[in-house]
């Protein structure tokens, strides 16, 4: 009965251990002898059949007894909290960092790596609820698409339309990382986030991608950095005067710089072979962030004194009903 149940006021529950005193008082009292007749034998009385009242005599005294239990368990307080509740923190604010350089053309990802980056980037922002998301896109340069919002619609729009060719040919991380610490910096959020996508080696920016995870590190961000691209060569689309004529690229992932920037920032590093593999690890992240966000509550307590309080009313109701009618006493 008391497994999933607390008490508010543990200490009141020692009264009960007056409970068995109170029944020794009544036994005693009922079977004090009394002196006003004095007989030779009982023996005449003991075949005498007793009445249904005779019988029923001492339960206004048990129902009195239960219902001064009944109203110290209540004064007791009990409460519930076995119905367990998994609530979110605030939201957390989360940069989206891609990399749209001429390389994610390759095939190695269906039906590119941009492409198929931007599919799992949706999916991704489509799970989220109370998240504010931005999105940080890179080459040779980087610029914000869309600053943090919640408004997801807006910012689905917008990552639809990115494409190869907005912005100077080249892999400039340390920029795109610095870009993504202006869009978080000023956050009031308890948890700062980047995701960093890229095919390539930082070859362009003002910035090293290092000196750019220690300043992202100092501002609370944590970036998860995924390296896209097949352990081989890719092919790769080439534009000829006789349409689209294909050649295979080396894989240039310089695995050692992301998984320096995740592990300065306290992230994780992923390396991403196919398109399988690259809708696996955003839904690991989704599950990591989702994770830190999530608590478990018990404090939403149900009072439940009103019902023990009830049944010793009704009990003690019930014990001046029948002594007064009943199973009134004669003086």
């Amino acid at each position: 009965m008391f497994s999933d149940i607390t008490f508010a006021y543990p200490i009141v529950l020692w009264f009960l251990l007056l409970i068995p005193a109170i029944v020794y008082w009544y036994w005693k009292k009922q079977n004090k002898i009394s002196p006003d007749f004095n007989f030779s034998s009982l023996q005449i009385f003991s075949r005498a059949p007793k009445t249904l009242k005779e019988k029923l005599a001492n339960i206004p005294t048990w129902l009195r007894i239960l219902s001064i239990a009944f109203f110290i368990i209540a004064a007791a307080r009990p409460q519930s909290f076995s119905s367990r509740e998994n609530i979110y923190t605030e939201g957390i604010d989360i940069a989206m960092l891609l990399d749209i350089s001429g390389s994610m053309l390759a095939e190695d990802f269906k039906p590119n790596r941009v492409e198929a980056a931007k599919k799992v980037i949706d999916e991704f922002i489509a799970g989220r609820t109370n998240d504010k998301i931005g999105l940080v896109i890179f080459s040779g340069e980087s610029f914000t698409q869309c600053p943090l919002t919640v408004d997801y619609n807006v910012l689905r729009n917008l990552l639809k339309e990115i494409h190869t060719g907005m912005i100077e040919d080249g892999t400039a991380i340390g920029n795109a990382i610095a870009n993504g610490v202006n869009r978080l910096k000023d956050s009031k959020s308890k948890s700062k986030v980047m995701i960093l996508l890229t095919d390539g080696v930082n070859n362009r920016g003002e910035i090293d991608p290092l000196t750019a995870a220690q300043i992202a590190q100092k501002f609370g961000i944590r970036i998860y950095s995924v390296g896209v691209g097949s352990t081989t060569d890719a092919p790769y689309p080439f534009q000829t005067p006789f349409g689209i004529r294909y050649q295979t690229i080396p894989v240039e992932i310089d695995e050692n710089v992301l998984n320096q920037i995740a592990s300065i920032t306290s992230g994780k590093y992923f390396r991403a072979t196919d398109n399988r593999k690259l809708v696996q690890i955003y839904e690991e992240i989704d599950r990591l962030e989702k994770t830190r966000a999530e608590v478990t509550s018990y404090r939403n307590a149900k009072e439940l004194f009103y019902s023990w309080a009830f049944v010793g009313l009704f009990l003690l109701l019930a014990d001046v009903g029948l002594s007064r009618t009943y199973l009134r006493r004669l003086p």
